[in-house]
């Protein structure tokens, strides 16, 4: 189990990034992180050479499981994130960024994370959760055409800083 704990210490802070991603709750994230790591430990000698693809997809379809089962899903990410009271425009726009990816369905918060985050293929994404490369293109699609409603300043700051 040794070589569990070094992937843990090694690899934590990414998995507790990608699960506040996935859930906007600084607590929340927590538990999933948590959750997941029990899962993967759990299996640790099935897993072989690919921990960091079975705990992402571990992570994610526990997050979907969960948004599942609540009734409500929170609109608003308590006031205990680390960049909430900071202020300059970095700050300002990972808030609105933020507040949008939260508004999506977790399908499509999962697949925004797992394209653009962690910088995985069309192929890779469906393979961590469990679906077809098309529907994670449609999903992305969505999601990402959903963004440009909810944050359009947001899009617009972006473009004048590629025109800089």
């Amino acid at each position: 189990m040794e070589d569990f704990e070094a992937w843990v210490h090694a690899r934590g802070s990414a998995l507790a990034r990608t699960a506040y991603l996935l859930t906007g709750d600084v607590h929340l994230a927590e538990d999933l992180v948590q959750d997941t790591l029990a899962r993967v430990a759990q299996h640790w000698r099935k897993v072989g050479g690919e921990p960091d693809a079975y705990a992402r997809r571990v992570m994610h379809n526990l997050a979907i499981d969960r948004w599942r089962r609540r009734s409500v899903r929170p609109h608003e990410v308590g006031g205990d994130h680390p960049e909430v009271g900071r202020t300059g425009p970095d700050v300002e726009r990972r808030l609105v960024l933020r507040d949008a990816l939260l508004r999506l369905t977790p399908k499509q918060r999962a697949v925004l994370s797992l394209r653009f985050y962690e910088d995985l293929t069309e192929v890779q994404a469906a393979a961590v959760l469990g679906c077809s490369p098309n529907t994670v293109k449609s999903q992305t699609r969505t999601a990402l055409e959903r963004l440009r409603t909810l944050a359009p300043d947001l899009l617009a700051d972006l473009a004048g800083e590629e025109s800089r």
